[in-house]
């Protein structure tokens, strides 16, 4: 089963390093050429993104491996998928900050300040969507519980969309140098937290292939889960 959690894992990886060129393209053109999107990848904020959320991606898959391969779900699994979806509900509400920042202040604010402040905002989100994960995992079975965050990350995605999404489009209107930078943030974060949490499913998607390879192994009895 850990096998699978790799390539889920992995495939959230290389959906993030290929969507990011034709993602910023879209989202800055005709100002941007491919060549000059295409730098983000000599960025290392940029990397260790990346890096982090592969790791929560691994985080949030620790219950479903331990169900799938119908061994206990100990405490320390699913804390890691508390921390892990705990994590993601703090970019999306740092990448929410950010684009309404560029918003409100155009080019006169401080960036370098709202860029403290959002990662402060990102930290204090982390440690209490932690805290109510936290609390549903105490009262939920393993199999809910993964569900129940992955809907709320879901929702949190599609709600931090929708404010990057217009707060973008009125930046690009604007006259100044790197109009709708924050806001592309706000877009990345919205849709990287998106394709997240269909992570457990996919992993599911995977067991029952491997399932349907191996009929016989009573492990492969796999539990539902709704992502």
């Amino acid at each position: 089963m850990n096998r699978w959690a790799w390539k889920v894992a992995g495939l959230y990886g290389a959906l993030l390093l290929v969507l990011i060129v034709p993602g910023g393209w879209l989202a800055f053109a005709p100002g941007v050429k491919v060549g000059e999107a295409i730098k983000i990848y000599i960025c290392w904020p940029y990397w260790l993104c990346v890096l982090l959320m592969v790791v929560s991606q691994f985080a949030l898959l620790a219950v479903p491996v331990r169900v799938a391969s119908l061994r206990p779900v100990t405490r320390g699994p699913i804390w890691r998928t508390i921390l892990g979806g705990g994590l993601m509900a703090g970019a999306l509400a740092a990448g929410a900050f950010l684009s309404i920042c560029e918003f409100v202040m155009r080019n006169q604010g401080n960036w370098d300040r709202a860029g403290w402040v959002a990662i402060g905002l990102a930290i204090l989100t982390w440690g209490i969507w932690a805290l109510v994960f936290f609390r549903v995992s105490s009262k939920t079975e393993p199999t809910d519980f993964v569900s129940r965050q992955c809907r709320c990350l879901l929702k949190g995605s599609v709600l931090e969309l929708l404010i990057a999404v217009p707060t973008h489009v009125v930046a690009r209107s604007r006259n100044y140098c790197c109009a709708g930078f924050m806001t592309f943030i706000g877009l990345a974060m919205g849709v990287s937290v998106m394709l997240f949490a269909f992570g457990p499913s996919v992993f599911f998607l995977f067991v029952q292939r491997w399932k349907r390879l191996h009929p016989a192994n009573p492990s492969s009895t796999v539990p539902p889960i709704d992502a």
